[in-house]
């Protein structure tokens, strides 16, 4: 208001005094600076109100589909037999894909356990084969490989797919976690996370997607975070490369919906991993530090729970995580503002 009053004095003493030197110059200038800034903020305003009006309406309807899909799960809907399935998961030497691992062999597929700890890797294959389970199982085979490493990953992929002559599903799991502001954050730690995260998903998933498409059928999953859709201060590296996966997987999804070849993409919010222990930081050095957010996450053996049941019903995306998490994310879409508010609040309180 006080904007909009100084505005119109403004124009009124201009247009009295019949001011056409340099200072009618600059009061025009300061004239139209004004009108742009109060045309601004009104829609702003118009914007959060109507914004806020939908609230109401997507919550009820956020609500309603989670309990479609619980519905569905429960009366066993859309479920598939995994018998005898080649499954390729990344990062499967700890945490969610170790879980996942588990989930997997004990439904009779044929696993390719791949990452860069081979000796973890053969860790994993002992104490699934020691598992007791009722059907067949197959003893999971084991595959060293960096998802960093970009110029090896096609004779590693093509190592992989000479296991059985063929992968259905690609869970692509691995990843890399990043702490540290942007101004501090070497430009080395955001390609090497990057690469991880994205490059390196996006190669193999280029890999065998050609066989899939010849063989009509298959599925691609994306490990990716609940920071594919909000980004979070002082993780930015991180949060860009899963954003820029979430692009991806969209894409991908939409270019093969014909294919009979699917694309799950998975959001977990805080898990209890290793992930924040084993995150870089800006200087590239480990993080080394649980942060009191992963402390109380969920359990990596959930978070694989919920996936398989996804994969297993060929679910497009998955939310595992808060209803105030979730919330989050629908308020970044309908009240931007106000989200950038809180993110801002955020960023002074962990500084």
């Amino acid at each position: 208001m006080g904007v909009c009053i100084l505005n119109f004095q403004i124009i009124f003493t201009k247009d009295f005094h019949g001011e056409n030197s340099e200072k009618g110059t600059m009061a025009n200038y300061l004239d139209k600076e004004l009108i742009l800034r109060w045309g601004e903020d009104c829609m702003n305003v118009v914007k959060n109100l109507l914004s806020f009006m939908l609230l109401p309406v997507s919550i009820p309807l956020l609500l309603a589909q989670e309990a479609f899909n619980c519905v569905k799960e429960a009366f066993g809907m859309g479920r598939r037999s995994l018998d005898g399935k080649v499954v390729l998961i990344t990062g499967a030497s700890s945490g969610i894909g170790e879980s996942l691992a588990r989930l997997f062999y004990e439904a009779g597929c044929k696993l390719i356990l791949v990452s860069r700890r081979k000796h973890e890797l053969e860790r994993v294959k002992t104490n699934l084969v020691r598992l007791r389970t009722n059907g067949t199982v197959f003893v999971p085979a084991v595959l060293e490989m960096d998802l960093g490493a970009l110029d090896t990953l096609e004779r590693k992929c093509k190592m992989a797919y000479d296991i059985y002559g063929q992968v259905d599903i690609l869970i692509n799991n691995a990843g890399m976690s990043h702490r540290g502001s942007v101004l501090e954050t070497n430009l080395e730690v955001d390609q090497r996370i990057m690469n991880v995260n994205y490059f390196g998903s996006v190669s193999i998933t280029r890999h065998f997607l050609k066989s899939m498409l010849e063989n009509k059928s298959g599925q691609i999953v994306f490990m990716s975070s609940l920071q594919a859709k909000i980004a979070l201060p002082f993780r930015s590296a991180y949060s860009a490369s899963k954003h820029a996966l979430q692009a991806f997987a969209d894409s991908l999804r939409a270019e093969i919906s014909s294919s009979g070849v699917g694309v799950t993409v998975v959001h977990p919010g805080y898990v209890k991993t290793n992930l924040s222990l084993n995150a870089l930081t800006g200087s590239g050095d480990r993080h080394n530090q649980m942060d009191a957010s992963t402390e109380s996450g969920y359990s990596a053996d959930y978070v694989a729970e919920q996936t398989f049941r996804a994969v297993r019903a060929a679910r497009k995306e998955l939310f595992i995580c808060s209803i105030v998490q979730r919330f989050a994310v629908y308020l970044r879409l309908l009240c931007p503002l106000t989200f950038f508010y809180i993110m801002a609040w955020r960023a002074r309180k962990a500084a």
